[in-house]
C-alpha cells in the first residue's frame, strides 16, 4: 500500500462532524506524532484533542511542550464522552491498561505488532520512530509543516533513534532531511539542553550509592520513586560509563515495580531479554537497545514460585531478585 493510499484510508474514517481524541503515552515521539495527526485532521473534523495518562516530568519533554506551544490534556481532565472517534499513536491498545478505556478507530505505531483491533492499522516496526511515519503522512497530504510541527517531529525522530545511533531505517533519515528545512535548530538545541533538574542529580547520586556492577552490567534498585522518568534518566546516564554495556535501573512507583533497561545495541535485544525474564509476570518489552518492565507489587508479594516471593518494601531483596532474573533467565551473554 502506498503512503497516499494509507492517508486516504485513514481520512476515510472521519467526517466533518466528528470529534477526535488522540490517546498517547506522552514522550517526544508520541507527542510529535499526535500533533501531526491533529494537523492532518485540521478542518476535516469538528475537533481534535490530544490526551495522555502518564506523568510528564523530564525537563526536555516539558521544555518541548512549552517552547513548541503543544496543547495536550491529562486523561483525568478529559471528558471522553464528548468524542466519537479515537486514535492511538506510538502505542497499541494492549501496551497499557489506560489504553483499554477506548475502542480505537485507528492505530498508528512503529512498535512490533501486538494488537490490530482497529478499523485502520498502520504498524511498521522496521521504522525507528512513529514521527517518521507521520512525516510521510504529512508529505502525502501535501502539507508544509509549521516550524513548531517540524521541530517536534525532528525531536521525535532523534529521541527514538537516539540521534540515529540505534534502530534506524533509511525512512527515518529521509524524514529528518525533509523536516530540517522547516525546523528551528535553536529550538531543537534548547529542548535537548534541558536534561537535568537539581532533583535529578540527587536521584542519580542515590542510584550511584546503590549500584552493583556485574559482568559489565550495572544494576541499581532505587526504592520508591517520584516518577519512572527518574529511572530513565539514570539508566541513560549510567550508559556513559566506559565499562558498562547494560544499564538496569528500577524503582517502585504507583504500586508497580518499574525496570528501565538500556544497552549498547551490540548484544542481545533489551526488549527480548526483559520479555524472557519478566514477561510471564508483568508487562515487558521494548527495542534492541531500550526496554521497560512494569510489574504490579502484588505479583511480587505473591511470587510465581515460593522461591521467588519478594517483599517489595525490602530494597535489597528486590534488587537481588531483579539481578537473578536478568542474569539467569534472560540469557544475556557477557561480551
Amino acid at each position: 500500500m502506498s503512503q497516499i493510499q494509507r492517508l486516504e484510508k485513514f481520512l476515510s474514517l472521519f467526517s466533518s462532524d466528528n470529534k477526535v481524541l488522540v490517546v498517547i503515552n506522552a514522550d517526544p515521539d508520541a507527542i510529535a506524532s499526535a500533533t501531526a495527526i491533529k494537523r492532518i485532521l485540521w478542518r476535516k473534523v469538528s475537533e481534535v484533542k490530544i490526551t495522555y495518562f502518564n506523568e510528564i516530568r523530564r525537563p526536555d519533554n516539558l521544555t518541548m511542550l512549552r517552547v513548541l506551544d503543544i496543547d495536550i490534556i491529562p486523561m483525568k481532565k478529559i471528558d471522553h464522552k464528548k468524542f466519537d472517534k479515537f486514535v492511538v499513536v506510538d502505542s497499541q491498545p494492549d501496551h497499557h491498561e489506560c489504553f483499554a478505556m477506548f475502542r480505537y478507530d485507528a492505530i498508528i505505531d512503529h512498535h512490533p505488532l501486538s494488537c490490530d483491533s482497529a478499523d485502520f492499522n498502520d504498524i511498521r516496526p522496521e521504522y525507528g520512530s512513529c514521527s517518521t511515519m507521520m512525516t510521510e503522512y504529512i508529505k502525502a497530504a501535501d502539507i508544509k509543516p509549521s516550524e513548531h510541527l517540524a521541530t517536534a517531529l525532528i525531536m521525535g525522530i532523534k529521541t527514538d533513534t537516539k540521534g540515529f545511533l540505534r534502530h534506524t531505517a533509511m525512512e527515518d533519515v529521509r524524514a529528518f532531511q525533509f523536516l530540517y528545512r522547516y525546523a528551528n535548530p535553536s529550538l531543537i538545541a534548547r529542548i535537548e539542553n534541558a536534561e537535568l533538574r537539581e532533583k535529578d542529580l540527587d536521584f542519580i547520586a542515590k542510584a550511584i550509592r546503590r549500584k552493583k556492577i556485574l559482568n559489565n552490567r550495572i544494576y541499581s534498585h532505587t526504592g520508591k520513586i517520584e516518577t519512572p522518568d527518574q529511572c530513565v534518566i539514570t539508566a541513560d546516564f549510567f550508559m556513559k560509563i566506559d565499562s558498562v554495556n547494560w544499564s538496569i535501573v528500577s524503582g517502585i512507583y504507583d504500586k508497580k515495580l518499574i525496570i528501565i533497561v538500556r544497552n549498547d545495541g551490540l548484544r542481545k535485544s533489551a526488549g527480548k531479554a526483559v520479555k524472557e525474564a519478566f514477561g510471564s509476570i508483568g508487562s515487558a518489552g521494548g527495542h534492541r537497545s531500550m526496554a521497560r518492565v512494569e510489574i504490579k507489587v502484588q505479583e511480587l508479594e505473591n511470587g510465581l514460585e515460593a522461591s521467588e516471593t519478594v517483599d517489595p518494601t525490602a530494597n535489597t531483596a528486590v534488587a537481588e531478585w531483579i539481578i537473578e532474573r536478568i542474569e539467569m533467565h534472560a540469557g544475556i551473554k557477557t561480551a
